[in-house]
């Protein structure tokens, strides 16, 4: 398969890309008292990287989240999509970037990862040409997104890294505090698909504001928790300035371990999983099995099935324009 992995240390945290899937398969940060530890999910089985997706810290695309029946319009003209199941398309079809090994260069501080995407590449329309930088300095670790196509097309990208920062297998992440800087999020159907106006979230289990345990709003019962066994939602993050930085998206703290990790973006939206759909087939290099909440993936992206909802920020990408993207994680310890 000739996978490659590049190693990127400073002198706070290191991390460890692969080429399959351009995924970040490692990130090592120290706790309070300076011990460095494993913080998220991974595996070295790459039976498991490639089965039944997980999607465990890879690049996701062409188009991360879900699009309703399979199908975008464009310019008046329809284009079926190769269905991932439930009449939808998940993480940009059966052979998604997550599956796919991408060529590798060294730049400043880091490494740059390079996919070429035919053109009707799991149906999607034009050849896109994908680069992912993932540079580290101090206590941080930059991954920003770059694209260029030759038709119409849409695109979301996104990281799919589960955290858990009491250290990799140490448990479920039931007792994390998550802060999330939004004031609603995109209700769902059962086939995790938006519909109606996005929704405040005051008052509800989807009300990370202030920071809260991830587990005490699982244990409210929300309907909408129900659909999943827990998170699978998109937040609509505060509006961030055009072609601003990197703005706050969530800030996520164990206090167990006193670790700590801020999430900034250039992205409107930011869905959170809480690894409802883990059953325990998975072991990580603890010699842990993977159960559910063993992790928490916080994807900055677009908002789900934007194809289909007008009233969203546009995922359309065209000819002569340049997708840019960028996602900053932030290492850090509270006392």
């Amino acid at each position: 398969m000739g996978l490659e992995r590049w190693t990127l240390r400073s002198d706070r945290i290191e991390a460890t890309v692969i080429t399959l899937g351009a995924a970040l398969h490692s990130l090592t940060a120290p706790d309070r008292a300076g011990t460095p530890g494993q913080v998220v999910l991974t595996t070295e089985d790459v039976g498991a990287l490639l089965g039944p997706a997980k999607y465990y810290g890879v690049t996701v695309g062409r188009y991360g989240n879900r699009i309703a029946d399979s199908r975008i319009t464009l310019d008046g003209e329809d284009f079926p999509l190769l269905p991932t199941g439930r009449g939808v398309t998940l993480h940009g079809g059966p052979d998604s970037f997550a599956h796919r090994v991408w060529e590798a260069e060294e730049i400043p501080g880091g490494v740059r990862m390079h996919l070429h995407s035919p053109d009707g590449d799991q149906g999607f329309p034009g050849a896109l040409d994908v680069w992912t930088d993932f540079t580290l300095s101090g206590a941080e670790l930059t991954i920003s997104y770059r694209a260029v196509t030759t038709k119409p097309t849409v695109l979301n990208l996104t990281n799919h890294a589960y955290f858990n920062l009491a250290g990799e297998g140490r448990g479920d992440v039931l007792g994390h505090l998550l802060t999330i800087d939004a004031d609603a999020f995109t209700p769902v159907d059962e086939r995790q698909i938006p519909y109606g106006p996005f929704e405040p979230v005051a008052g509800t289990a989807f009300d990370f504001t202030a920071a809260r345990p991830i587990g005490e709003g699982i244990a409210e019962g929300h309907p909408q928790l129900k659909l999943s066994n827990g998170y699978d939602h998109n937040w609509v993050l505060r509006e961030r300035p055009a072609d601003g930085p990197p703005v706050r998206a969530a800030l996520l703290a164990e206090p167990g371990s006193g670790r700590t990790l801020e999430v900034l973006t250039t992205e409107p939206g930011l869905q959170v999983y809480t690894a409802n759909g883990f059953e325990g087939s998975v072991t990580g290099p603890s010699g842990a099995a993977y159960g559910r909440y063993a992790g928490i993936a916080l994807e900055t992206q677009h908002h789900p099935d934007s194809p289909h909802q007008p009233s969203y920020p546009s995922t359309e990408l065209r000819p002569g324009q340049e997708f840019r993207s960028t996602t900053v994680l932030r290492l850090g310890t509270t006392d």
